[in-house]
């Protein structure tokens, strides 16, 4: 035992010694390019004396690098994201010319520019020759990923040597995006689970290690309602991404961290348990924690008290706190900021359409969720694993984000995809060192329908055409589209004023004007002086033209409002009126949004929130297009399309998703099957009862 432990003590002093003599041979070379960096005095050195100059530099450089920028790291957690990744070659560079200054040859002279060049140079090199020794065996890899990870563990049980689960979500890739992507061969590692014989070795050799299942999302399809199903097994009462409510006088957003914290209140009030990691969990990149005890990068922690149980930043510092983390991340940052600035511009020359804008701050934060977010929640998740926690719920946002500019089924787009699959090629890797079994599960949490939007195409926006059927002032843009003077027409036809009176028209009105609201192609309409939701009857009371406006137009697929008489109504072009409880039977306007679109309506009415008028925009089902009520020609939120169709990629030695072999039905069927296989895997999951209380305290 004893002369294992000098081996590998020997071993470390091998690699350490190596990497520093080639980062002097790095600093001597980088001196010799470059004019502004000089490692001899004026009047010339002998070349023992340079390259003396240099080893101290570098031995220099790296302790400093070892030793001062975790803590500045550590000091800059406060720092938004953007602006860290910005000081991270200022620091590095400033390092450098600490490590300069304190040489105890006397020697080296750099410019400030110069030294981020220089100091970026060293730090990759360190990194790939650190590397590439450290892999040549497991336990040095081990330990080099352990650096990488979020922290370890407070205290260290004996690791349990059932298996255990990491999930790891692909925002917003389709069911129908992931086979066109395996087949395409863009995602190699997927195809290889999916291959008989690719993946890892089975009993009889000649089944796939995992199987695809696509499962339907609810008529919310977005990752506010899908991800707090999936984490916390409700979905009540999350009727869009952003919605009004009237008892609050507040608009909710999914991604707000106010909102966030308040739906996991909610849905833990609802569910009477913490969620789906409370047993030895880990939360990364995620909107919910889903009652983990490790959490980084989630939102709905991020307006709490920093402290222990607020962990929400605590990713940036694990990762960046190695600098060849920092430089190579902040390097391929302003790398994707040219790339997207460089594809908008040729998307731009070519005329390409549906196409919407990609300036201001689209190019950098594309970039924090393509590359940023990545590397972070990657890192996390490898620190779990060799942690050896029994379950973790990563989110990677960088496909979502780029197919709502791009398109879901655009070249940027799939570059993207081939980019996620190394991330998924590099987890399957770190799972062979794990001190335990893992079982990796992919999933997304919705998908994506192609389609120009609504403005784009009318000339007018959904808020314009809801504020043209109340009768109220609309831009002078959108009074000259043909949505908008059919708009004004049906309300002096309603209103029976049959010559328009352009005083009476920007006359301010007298009761509080509708909220309209986004979420893709699901629009949600708001009467916020009315404290309840209105009925069919009270709207066309108070505006009688804004009801038919609305469903027929041919941008919108159908409305639902609450009605006295039916409960609630399903209304569509030339006068169609379908009560939920007869939608089984005659779906009228629900027809092309195909099986499962008459349930998520009904559940929808029942919510406390729901808005007063719920707009879905038309969809054709020969192209698989929505238009979209948010400036994206990728969207989702409503119903029609791929959407609507998410998957779900799991081991075959867990149980089938379903007994019958069918598609999951919403974020809270997929929980409940999540939950069986942690049961299956490491025994039933009991939720933390503490955690439940200190949610309704909170």
């Amino acid at each position: 035992m004893r002369g294992v432990r000098w081996r590998r003590i020997a071993s470390q002093v091998g690699r350490s010694v190596a990497v520093w003599a080639v980062s002097t041979v790095t600093m001597l070379v980088l001196a010799a390019l470059l004019p502004d960096f000089q490692l001899q005095s004026a009047d010339g050195d002998s070349t023992t004396r340079i390259a003396v100059t240099a080893a101290c530099g570098a031995g220099a450089f790296g302790i400093l690098s070892a030793v001062a920028w975790p803590v500045l790291v550590r000091l800059l957690l406060l720092v938004p994201a953007f602006v860290l990744g910005l000081l991270v070659f200022f620091l590095n560079g400033s390092l450098l010319l600490l490590a300069l200054r304190v040489n105890p040859s006397g020697r080296g002279v750099v410019a400030p520019e110069t030294a981020v060049i220089v100091a970026a140079a060293m730090s990759a090199v360190a990194s790939a020759t650190g590397g590439a020794l450290a892999v040549r065996d497991d336990e040095a890899y081990r330990r080099r990923l352990h650096r990488l990870a979020t922290r370890s563990r407070r205290a260290h049980p004996p690791c349990p040597t059932a298996p255990g689960l990491v999930c790891v979500q692909l925002d917003g890739v389709g069911h129908d995006v992931l086979a066109d992507a395996v087949r395409k061969g863009l995602m190699p590692t997927v195809a290889g689970w999916l291959t008989p014989g690719g993946g890892r070795p089975t009993a009889d050799g000649g089944r796939s290690s995992h199987r695809l299942t696509p499962w339907r999302t609810d008529w919310s399809s977005q990752t506010g309602a899908s991800q707090l199903g999936i984490l916390h097994g409700s979905t009540f009462d999350v009727p869009a991404f952003r919605w009004y409510e009237k008892d609050r006088g507040e608009v909710m957003v999914c991604n707000r961290p106010t909102s966030a914290a308040e739906l996991q209140r909610r849905a833990v009030r609802h569910t009477g348990d913490g969620g789906l990691l409370t047993v030895d969990g880990a939360s990364r990149g995620n909107l919910f924690s889903g009652g983990a005890g490790e959490q980084a990068l989630v939102l709905s922690i991020a307006t709490r008290r920093r402290g222990r149980e607020n962990r929400s930043r605590a990713g940036y510092f694990a990762y960046f706190s190695d600098p060849a983390n920092a430089v190579r991340t902040a390097l391929s940052f302003v790398a994707e900021v040219a790339r997207e600035i460089g594809q908008s511009t040729r998307a731009r020359l070519r005329g390409q359409r549906p196409r919407v804008s990609r300036g201001g701050l689209y190019p950098f934060v594309r970039a924090f969720a393509t590359v940023v977010e990545r590397d972070v929640v990657v890192a996390a998740v490898m620190g779990d694993m060799l942690a050896g926690r029994t379950s973790v719920y990563a989110d990677l946002v960088a496909y979502d984000e780029v197919a709502h500019h791009s398109g879901p089924h655009s070249r940027d787009a799939e570059k993207v995809l081939q980019r996620l699959d190394r991330s998924l090629a590099l987890l399957e890797r770190v799972a062979e060192h794990a001190p335990r079994p893992y079982r990796i599960v992919v999933l997304s949490d919705h998908g994506q329908s192609p389609g120009e939007t609504f403005r784009s195409r009318y000339g007018l926006t959904l808020g314009d055409l809801v504020r043209a059927g109340c009768g109220l002032p609309v831009p002078r843009r959108a009074e000259r589209t043909h949505s908008g003077a059919e708009a004004r027409t049906a309300v002096r036809a309603a209103l029976r004023r049959p010559v328009e009176d352009r005083a009476e028209q920007h006359r301010p009105a007298r009761r509080s004007e509708p909220i309209v609201l986004a979420s893709g192609n699901l629009g949600l309409v708001s009467f916020p002086d009315v404290p309840h939701r209105m009925t069919k009857e009270e709207i066309d009371a108070r505006h009688p033209a804004l009801l038919p406006t609305l469903a027929n137009h041919p941008g919108i697929g159908f409305l639902l409002v609450r009605s006295e008489e039916h409960g609630g109504l399903v209304l569509g072009a030339h006068g169609a009126e379908i009560p939920l409880a007869e939608l089984d039977d005659e779906p009228g306007p629900l027809a092309p949004f195909g099986p499962g679109a008459a349930d998520a309506v009904r559940r929808t009415h029942s919510f406390p929130h729901t808005a007063d008028i719920m707009v879905n925009s038309a969809y054709d089902p020969v192209d698989g297009e929505v238009l979209a009520f948010e400036e994206q020609i990728g969207s989702h939120g409503g119903l029609g399309g791929a959407q609507s169709r998410p998957f779900l990629l799991s081991p075959r030695d867990l149980s089938a998703p379903t007994a019958d072999g069918g598609e999951p039905a919403g974020a809270e069927h997929v929980h409940r099957v999540l939950r069986r296989w942690l049961g299956e895997l490491s025994g039933p999951q009991v939720p933390l009862v503490r955690d439940v209380e200190e949610e309704r305290a909170a």
